[in-house]
């Protein structure tokens, strides 16, 4: 695990995607991208719901459209106090960061990077010597960002907050 992680020539054309992209596409990216290694958190502290609290919020955020930030901050700061608690360098490390990153998306649209950029990493901590994985891992990502945008637009508007 003491490999340092080094991203793909494809992280850069993902963030220059994702700055053009819709907010809702971030937002069901980031869910999409930090569930996919979420497990890897689960399995190491399976009593431990934060990280999947937060994406819960998240993506009831993208159903309804309302947003508090108390709620918003709140997960996301517990899922990032979650990977704290894990070993460093670890895939449960990462795949909390990635939660704590996706449910800051409802707030920051770029946050959505972030949490694919954690998923990446969590799959180098599972796999340090197979760079395959790690590019497949990205390649997914672009791909299915390039699918959400199909889907739901690219009018570069931000989901409209409805405070509570």
């Amino acid at each position: 695990m003491g490999r340092r992680f080094k991203d793909p020539a494809i992280g850069k054309d993902i963030e220059s995607l994702a700055r053009e992209s819709d907010h809702r596409a971030l937002i069901a990216w980031a869910v999409e991208c930090a569930e996919r290694v979420l497990p890897l958190f689960e399995e190491h502290s399976p009593n431990d719901p934060r990280p999947r609290r937060a994406m819960e919020v998240l993506r009831e955020f993208g159903r309804t459209g309302r947003f508090s930030m108390k709620v918003v901050r709140e997960a996301s700061l517990s899922a990032h106090a979650a990977a704290r608690e894990c070993p460093d360098d670890g895939p449960a490390r990462f795949a909390a960061r990635a939660a704590g990153q996706a449910v800051a998306t409802a707030h920051v649209p770029t946050h959505a990077t972030g949490a694919a950029y954690y998923a990446a990493k969590a799959i180098a901590a599972v796999r340090p010597l197979d760079a395959d994985a790690i590019i497949e891992e990205r390649k997914w990502q672009y791909r299915r960002l390039v699918e959400l945008i199909d889907e739901l637009g690219t009018d570069g508007e931000k989901v409209r907050l409805f405070r509570r």
